[in-house]
């Protein structure tokens, strides 16, 4: 195996049985510490003993499998890991190896019971404060050691707060890698990867530094909307999705209409509805089904995904849609995590990946003005009626079906 400076570094405190109780990797995407966390977490399995259970966990098994256990078994090899996703369990070394998900706080009676010779986790951040609370009570087992990675985050989340800014009070290790770390990375690659973050992504996600969300949050868009705004559809529009937000309390309904080219390699919102003032269920179906006809009438478009909040409100626009006998298959909005949304489109911006329309005024208005609520102490944008959120909301119900595969494509899964 060929290591940087850094990841040799860490091996020869291993080596030197230097390793803590507690040990974090931190740090920027595509340092390189993920890959040695494994190797680390292989190398010390299999010196530990063998009648003794260790666990791996992450956010969702799914993200576990992709993140790690694949990479794992490439690193030593199928005849020294083997796992089953459906069991929940793996051989390393021959060591049983149990998985597990910590994807919210009910996660912690998963591993209520337990005692422990070792853990991996994959993305602490993303884990529940009493999920890992309980993870460390299980290990009990005298050596027992747990071998952590993570991207930074906000300044007051609970894994800064409670225990590296205690590290020196604790049994606690805690090693920063970077992107500039990584030498075995071509460096166009480690200049188009700074490329693709901005603002508070880029001083986590590059420069490895956790910050507060402050400000605006779409910056560059906000700077420049020209740089982002096309003055119409490009030709090479492949097929559409539309987003539905519905108004109420002073907020509007909002309709946003998504274009992508062929390969996803680009995504452009190419037409909107807005409409703010009061109108009643039946207006609200007309206006979506001529809008819907607008958009079918100049793109492919055969998914609309709607805000699940409202199912009374969907169940008549199906109806309406089905009476006018315009064929789109309506959804329920997926609704996931709203800074895995900002951060994606965030990425879409920086990589040169995102436009608007200028038809899409009110979306482009939103952009240019949603900021962080610097009230709250997680990341949450701003939602108090003085900017509008609707669009966001609806143009995001819109693209969440493709982030994955975009991701996938075009920004590399799990490039640590």
């Amino acid at each position: 195996m060929i290591y940087t400076n850094k990841q040799r570094e860490l091996m020869r405190l291993w080596q030197r049985n230097e390793l803590k109780r507690i040990n974090l990797l931190e740090g920027s995407v595509s340092s390189g510490k993920t890959w040695i966390s494994l190797v680390l977490w292989g190398f010390w399995v299999a010196t530990m003993p063998k009648d003794k259970p260790y666990l791996m966990c992450a956010k969702s098994i799914t993200t576990l499998k992709r993140n790690c256990l694949m990479l794992l078994e490439e690193l030593v090899g199928s005849k020294n890991f083997t796992y089953s996703i459906n069991a929940k369990e793996g051989n390393l070394f021959g060591r049983t190896v149990l998985f597990e998900g910590a994807n919210d706080a009910r996660s912690e009676s998963k591993i209520r019971g337990l005692s422990l010779q070792g853990a991996y986790c994959d993305e602490l951040t993303q884990f529940p404060e009493d999920f890992f609370t309980m993870l460390l009570s299980r290990l009990r087992i005298p050596g027992a050691k747990l071998i952590a990675t993570t991207n930074p985050d906000r300044p007051t989340h609970w894994l800064k707060a409670e225990y590296i800014d205690r590290k020196n009070e604790l049994n606690f290790f805690d090693m920063k890698f970077l992107i500039d770390d990584n030498t075995t990375l071509d460096p166009d690659y480690i200049r188009d990867v700074k490329k693709e973050y901005t603002g508070v992504f880029y001083e986590r996600f590059i420069k490895g530094n956790w910050v507060a969300a402050e400000g605006a949050i779409y910056k560059d868009f906000a700077d420049d909307p020209k740089k982002y705004t096309l003055d119409a559809a490009p030709d090479d529009i492949a097929f559409c999705t539309l987003g539905m937000d519905f108004g109420g309390n002073g907020s509007a309904h909002a309709i946003v209409c998504t274009g992508y080219s062929r390969g996803l390699k680009k995504i452009v919102a190419v037409g909107e509805y807005y409409r703010k003032e009061v109108i009643s269920p039946l207006q609200l179906e007309r206006d979506t089904v001529d809008f819907v006809r607008r958009c079918k009438s100049k793109y492919k478009i055969t998914d609309m995904y709607c805000d699940s909040a409202e199912q009374v409100l969907i169940k008549g626009i199906k109806g309406a849609l089905a009476r006018e006998k315009i064929p789109i298959n309506v959804h329920n909005a997926r609704k996931g995590a709203i800074i895995d949304r900002i951060r994606f489109t965030c990425l879409m911006m920086a990589a040169g990946r995102f436009f608007v329309a200028k038809n899409c005024k009110h979306l482009i208005e939103a952009f240019s003005g949603a900021v962080w609520d610097g009230k709250k102490l997680d990341d949450t944008r701003l939602d108090d009626g003085s900017v509008n959120i609707d669009s966001l909301d609806a143009f995001e119900y819109s693209i969440e079906p493709y982030m994955k595969r975009i991701l996938q494509l075009y920004f590399g899964s799990g490039r640590e």
